[in-house]
């Protein structure tokens, strides 16, 4: 090995008198004072001492050393370890002479006080010159390389590799700044600074203002191997791609595990790599890659620190590189190929925009897949992005195979005749299994492009067969319903549903409740307003009861159909037979709430606040046995659970066979709300059997709500039936009045004083009778009905009073109608209490 030359007073020992005269022996080398090109580079083994001297093998054998041929090998391998020997005796000097021009300015000395001065030091440290050098160029650095030596120092405890790691870093600095290109920036790297890690070679990328990506210098891989990698078009994922949208950059413990191409791949397929982007002053110009020849373990902070400080260098040299303009250049883009990717983002089958790809000699031997439209799918499930820029036998190296496909554009791009074939067989590797398809080809050149479309036979043909067995396996039987003539269809599937026999009357959707289990009409209610009133799509889930006794659990999804005029024409939709999988569902739907932890303890609040309303309140209420009256009741809990209310009725005979109707709503929601309620409703039912009128009743309940529930406060509007008599006496609490239904006019009766309850201590509540005349309905309900957010209560009233007067055969339709046709948008809980005078 070599050595470098020794400074004044770099001997180790007592400083000696430096020759002055001209006669003046020269300095004496001494090995222990300077430090030798070890210090630079990695060591040389015995065993690669000895293969470096050994000549090259021939195509015949082993060559001879005493052979011309040999002694020429010989040669030339040692002068370039000379020549490796004089580059890192060089970089030393310069640290070493760096150092001295510091302490120059320090001292404010001459330069040989200066190398004295050095010597000593390094002498009291017990370290070599150069290790010294690059501690004193660090501390008037106060750089990034000096930060980054600093912390390895002081999380490291090994000596020789806290030294190693300073020199390294300013020897690689020292050789990147001497480097005049980007290659010669890769191989200081890979030899100062990486090779010490482990790796094994390294690649430095420059970014495009396109997004792609050009290899700027390389090192430790082969020529053919950069060759090849020397661009990666736009949006085609790499690892280096990887590193540079990731700003954190991507450590890779084994390359092949990823699925990502990559340069040296098949070289190191097992090993590790990182990509960190190169850039300074917030702006990134390129990657660093660095590959290792075996799996790469999990690096210590001030490894990776180390590193980036080394891409952060490569940045500098990136910042002033400027991609080759030669053969070699990527072929750009021409006008009639951006034209011809237009033309295939609009087309709707499978596109791909090929340019002709050509060897040295200017031979065409492949296709570059310029560009895949969006209805692009490939075979083997890679995306868009890896197939886009890619050769296409690289791509698909079985078009070169019994479909002739390669070939057959091969002659499109030779002669310009267009290709047309259907029912042509492709073949496309999937993890190395063949996998066909018959499709139709179109193949045409435009300029100096291709373009080929394909379209797979009998896709449509397929969909159909799957639609078909779907509707099979699934049970779904399909209807549609014509509103303005009556007109229903049903196919086979549904009667059989349904149970009835195919040459029966299908069923109309606002008969719907009639057959399905009570405690479902408030879901199919609900279904039927969001379809035939909002005239948006709904679907529901209900038990079907069947004429035979089978009860069945039904799905059903519909669509209204408007015409021009955005009214609704008919309705079209499906049923699906469901019993099979209900549990599934149940158990899917308990699952899913299992798992929003943040919603679990609200979800648990509102479930027992619908179970403690649905226990008081249900949807409808068994009928009164009362002479001479029809008495119906209605609850539409909240849409949304979180809004759950307080809106309660009852209809009940009292002792004295009066019957009690009322309804209220107190206000705010959850809860306290619901808890609320079920006190007010008990002791209204309590208070009235002492006989008191209404609005007696209320100025008791008013006590109630005031001081027994917590200062809540409640509307409520009450009414006592006298049968014999058939008058109403009835009072208000700040409650909407009733609404009477005689003959065709619909009007809600007028108005009488009552505060709300829970206002005020005491209040005393207003009055009156209503003497009611037979087939009279009058209808007592809660805001829930007609509150909208952005139309006065008015508005609400009139369209309440306009559905009100068409009145259907029976008091349940009147208030189911009622329901279904309101134009409440507040998603309030609603109750309706109606009596039918017989």
């Amino acid at each position: 090995m070599s050595e470098q030359p020794r400074e004044p007073g770099q001997d180790g020992g007592p400083e000696r008198p430096s020759a002055t005269g001209p006669g003046s022996a020269p300095p004496t080398v001494n090995s222990d004072a300077v430090p030798s090109s070890t210090d630079a580079v990695p060591p040389t083994t015995d065993e690669d001492a000895k293969a470096s001297d050994d000549p090259p093998a021939g195509p015949g054998g082993d060559l001879s050393s005493a052979s011309p041929v040999g002694r020429l090998a010989a040669t030339v391998e040692r002068l370039s370890r000379e020549v490796r020997a004089a580059q890192a005796e060089a970089e030393g000097r310069a640290l070493v002479e760096l150092a001295k021009g510091v302490l120059v300015e320090r001292l404010k000395c001459g330069p040989a006080q200066a190398a004295r001065q050095l010597a000593q030091l390094a002498e009291q440290a017990q370290v070599t010159p150069l290790e010294l050098a690059v501690d004193v160029i660090n501390q008037a650095a106060k750089d990034r390389m000096s930060e980054v030596t600093e912390a390895f120092l002081a999380a490291t405890r090994a000596a020789d590799e806290t030294e190693s790691a300073a020199v390294r870093l300013r020897a690689a600095e020292s050789g990147v700044l001497a480097a005049d290109d980007t290659q010669a920036v890769a191989d200081a790297l890979l030899e100062q600074a990486l090779r010490p890690l482990g790796a094994v070679a390294v690649a430095i990328w420059a970014a495009g203002s396109d997004g792609s990506l050009t290899l700027a210098g390389s090192a430790g891989f082969s020529p053919a191997e950069a060759a090849r990698w020397r661009y990666v078009p736009p949006d085609v994922v790499t690892v280096a791609r990887r590193g540079l949208i990731e700003r954190e950059g991507q450590w890779i413990t084994t390359l092949g595990e990823t699925g990502l191409p990559s340069i040296g791949l098949h070289h190191h397929p097992d090993g590790g790599r990182a990509a960190l982007p190169a850039g300074t002053g917030g702006r990134i110009h390129g990657v660093l890659e660095i590959a290792w020849p075996a799996p790469l373990a999990p690096q210590r902070p001030q490894i990776v620190r180390q590193v980036e400080a080394l891409a952060e260098l490569c940045a500098h040299t990136l910042e002033m590189y400027a991609p080759p303009r030669g053969a070699a250049q990527e072929p750009r883009v021409l006008p009639d190929v951006a034209e011809l990717m237009d033309l295939a983002d609009g087309l709707h089958d499978p596109t791909l925009v090929l340019v002709p790809h050509l060897d040295a000699d200017g031979h065409l031997v492949d296709f570059r897949i310029q560009h895949v439209n969006s209805r692009f799918l490939d075979p083997a499930g890679r995306p868009r992005a890896v197939v886009n820029g890619a050769l296409l036998l690289e791509a698909y190296p079985m078009a070169a195979g019994d479909s002739e496909l390669f070939q057959r554009i091969e002659r499109v791009y030779a002669t310009g005749e267009p290709f047309r074939a259907r029912r042509m067989n492709l073949t496309a590797l999937v993890d190395q299994v063949p996998l066909s398809a018959v499709a139709d080809i179109s193949i045409s050149r435009h300029g100096m492009s291709v373009l080929l479309i394909w379209r797979i036979e009998d896709e449509a043909a397929r969909l159909a067969s799957l639609l078909q067995h779907a509707q099979r396996l699934g049970r779904i039987g399909g209807f549609e319903e014509n509103v303005l003539t009556g007109e229903i269809t049903w196919n086979g599937q549904l009667f059989d549903l349904y149970g009835r026999p195919q040459t029966s009357t299908p069923v109309a959707l606002e008969e719907l409740p009639a057959h399905a289990h009570p405690d479902d009409g408030v879901s199919i209610r609900r279904f039927l307003r969001t379809l035939l009133h909002h005239r948006r799509p709904a679907a529901a889930a209900f038990r079907l009861q069947r004429p035979d006794g089978v009860t069945r659990h039904i799905r059903i999804v519909a669509e209204p159909v408007l015409d021009t005029d955005d009214r609704l024409l008919l309705v079209r939709g499906a049923y699906q037979d469901i019993s099979a999988q209900h549990w599934t569902e149940v158990a899917l739907a308990a699952t899913r709430d299992q798992l929003a932890h943040t919603e679990q303890q609200a979800t648990e609040r509102n479930r027992l606040t619908l179970q403690l309303q649905h226990a008081i309140m249900p949807p409808t209420q068994a009928p009164l046995q009362v002479s001479g009256l029809q008495v119906a009741v209605r609850y539409r809990p909240a849409e949304t659970e979180q809004l759950v209310g307080g809106d309660w009725y009852d209809a009940v005979v009292l002792p004295s066979g009066k019957v009690l109707l009322c309804v209220g709503d107190v206000a705010g929601h959850g809860i306290e709300a619901a808890t609320s309620m079920v006190v007010l409703r008990n002791a209204l039912r309590g208070l009235a059997v002492t006989g008191a009128g209404p609005g007696q009743l209320l100025s008791w309940l008013n006590i109630v709500a005031h001081h027994l529930t917590g200062a809540v406060t409640a509307t409520a509007v009450c009414g006592l039936y006298d049968p014999v008599r058939r008058t109403l006496r009835w009072a208000r609490a700040g409650h909407l009045p009733p609404v009477l239904v005689r003959d065709t006019e619909a009007a809600p009766l007028p108005l009488v004083k009552g505060l709300l309850l829970g206002a005020v201590p005491e209040a005393v509540y207003e009055e009156t009778e209503l003497q009611l005349a037979p087939e009279d309905t009058l209808l007592m309900y809660t805001d829930g009905l007609v509150e909208r957010r952005d139309r006065p209560v008015e508005e609400s009233l009139t369209h309440l009073l306009t559905t009100a007067r068409t009145a259907p055969s029976t008091l349940d339709q009147q208030l189911d109608r009622l329901l279904t046709y309101s134009k409440s948008d507040t998603d309030d809980d609603t109750c309706i209490v109606g009596i039918r005078v017989g």
